[in-house]
């Protein structure tokens, strides 16, 4: 765990105690979306991307300082039904970011780390691809009163290069 904090930290940055309050970074999301969505192999540069169409719906929780959004996305083969759960720490000024999807029936793994800054909200942690552990990265960008961005990516060279598996735009419904 320790390991972990340290990668994560050295990653994202130590939190700066001066920092601005980061509390409110989700706040633009809240309400219902229309989730389009391309997917591929974890790790895997292949030209084949699954395209998904669906909702997105995020609620506020104690008042800012934790959210959960629903995603339901799918196509004629594919069905994706996840819930993200965000919790922010007061302490650090940043955010965990934890992922279900209704096929596992729990969280997996550990969360994404992180906040915004200039717009741009940037979160790491770990996965395991290919039996594996790998480095994870999720990027919000591009954030308008009426839609935004979310691209997932993983790095098996301690993130010196990314691969995106998961690309997504949010327009509002």
């Amino acid at each position: 765990m320790k390991w972990l904090l340290l990668t994560m930290m050295l990653i994202t940055g130590a939190p700066d105690r001066q920092a601005a309050d980061h509390q409110h970074d989700f706040d633009f999301e809240f309400g219902s979306w229309k989730a389009q969505l391309r997917v591929r192999q974890r790790m895997s540069n292949a030209d084949s991307w699954t395209e998904l169409n669906g909702t997105s719906v995020v609620r506020k929780i104690w008042d800012g300082r934790a959210n959960a959004g629903e995603l339901e996305v799918g196509n004629a083969q594919t069905h994706l039904e996840g819930l993200t759960m965000r919790f922010y720490n007061a302490k650090t000024r940043q955010w965990s970011i934890y992922w279900s999807n209704v096929n596992d029936g729990g969280i997996n793994g550990t969360p994404m780390v992180g906040n915004f800054t200039n717009g741009r909200g940037e979160f790491y942690g770990t996965d395991v691809a290919n039996g594996a552990t790998v480095y994870a990265r999720f990027i919000f960008s591009d954030l308008t009163p009426t839609s935004f961005k979310l691209e997932q990516a993983f790095s098996a060279d301690g993130g010196k290069t990314w691969l995106t598996n998961w690309a997504a735009t949010f327009t509002k419904s």
